[in-house]
């Protein structure tokens, strides 16, 4: 069996975690000095001021799209979300009452196509938008940015399956008003469970920090704390269990935070395999129909192999009937599930029927060996 994914978490790890529990004094376990730590140096990796920890990716999305509403910095609830994305990309901000308007994916990096969401910025006039870059692939950023900027829509960059890319040399992640990754097992990088929400607005992230727990003030910088404490003429005694915002409880564990400052060490060399087995992949495919090539300047971190093509249902089963595990397109077309279609009906989006209906991905980790993607490959061109 050839596997999607291979675990990032090793014996290493493993024997390092059960030392370090087993010391004289038990060290503790739930959010604390070992959280902090991860935060900041993750925060410095991805080249943001700062960074905050919590539970899951799917957690990351439903914090800060909750902290943004919470803060008023938007003219209205309106967000555009990717069609080709994950679930909680879409079902966050319909849980959270705003208003999701999908946006068709392009055919080579597989993030927004850029004529429609401009369309779209047009038309609806959104507050912000959610923008997936799938499976490690590369979005134009400058691109983006330029249209976000002329029509003031404030940028959320989903990472959760692109750790480790970079646009023109800057870490995918830096570019947005705040971003998303994904700590899942199987992912880049891995703390069991566990996701990231990285930005450079001091205002909001204080604001991540009361809402991951509570709404309290706990987290905050004293003076931070101080001021709060003023406003509102809250006793120290009593400010233990003051709320000054609606909060949720999204913290993770120090224990999970011990496994993920290992983890982050390993993020240069893991990146470095799955981009050679991503170029060793476009070198031997003949008969994908994507254009999915590393542009000059650009680095892919890539998660797992898009392909794309009419012959998928034959491909898929001689590569299962090989032994390779293969899987749908991330989702396909989010607009197509039952959660979407429900609430807002049918939209057409020709380029995401096209992934839908011919796309699936195949295995790209740190342990894939050439071997292996050549086996594959011969595969996919039926060869």
């Amino acid at each position: 069996m050839i596997k999607l994914v291979s675990d990032t978490i090793n014996k290493d790890d493993i024997n390092s975690l059960i030392e370090w529990l087993s010391q004289t004094e038990i060290p503790r376990l739930t959010k604390g000095d070992l959280t902090w730590e991860l935060e900041s140096k993750w925060a410095k990796k991805i080249g943001t001021k700062y960074s905050v920890y919590v539970n899951s990716g799917s957690s990351a999305i439903l914090l800060a799209l909750a902290a943004l509403l919470e803060s008023n910095k938007i003219k209205n609830k309106k967000i555009i979300v990717p069609s080709l994305s994950w679930a909680t990309d879409v079902s966050s901000p319909i849980l959270l009452g705003m208003e999701p308007i999908m946006c068709d994916c392009n055919l080579t990096d597989l993030s927004c196509d850029l004529n429609h969401l401009e369309e779209l910025f047009k038309t609806h006039s959104p507050s912000s938008m959610i923008l997936v870059s799938p499976l490690g692939l590369i979005p134009e950023m400058d691109k983006v940015l330029s249209l976000c900027e002329k029509y003031e829509v404030i940028l959320f960059e989903d990472v959760c399956e692109s750790m480790g890319s970079k646009f023109q040399g800057k870490y995918l992640g830096s570019f947005g008003f705040a971003s998303f990754f994904s700590m899942y097992f199987g992912h880049h990088l891995s703390t069991i469970e566990g996701g990231f929400i990285n930005t450079n607005d001091e205002d909001f992230y204080h604001l991540l920090l009361m809402m991951r727990s509570h709404g309290w003030d706990r987290d905050l910088p004293k003076k931070k704390q101080e001021e709060l404490r003023k406003k509102y003429k809250v006793s120290e005694f009593d400010s233990l269990y003051n709320f000054y915002v609606p909060g949720f409880n999204l913290r993770s564990t120090d224990l999970q935070a011990f496994i993920g400052l290992r983890s982050i060490d390993k993020l240069d060399d893991y990146s470095k395999v799955r981009n050679l087995n991503f170029k060793s992949y476009n070198e031997f495919i003949t008969i994908n129909e994507l254009d999915i090539t590393e542009k000059e300047g650009d680095f892919v971190s890539n998660f797992a192999l898009p392909i794309v093509s009419k012959n998928k249902k034959e491909i898929i089963n001689n590569l299962i009937s090989n032994g390779i595990e293969v899987r749908p397109l991330i989702a396909g077309d989010m607009s197509k599930k039952p959660m979407w279609y429900e609430r807002f009906g049918h939209v057409y989006l020709p380029n995401c029927e096209k992934i839908n209906e011919f796309g699936f991905y195949v295995p790209n980790h740190q342990d894939l060996t050439i071997e292996q993607i050549k086996f594959i490959s011969n595969i996919i061109n039926n060869e």
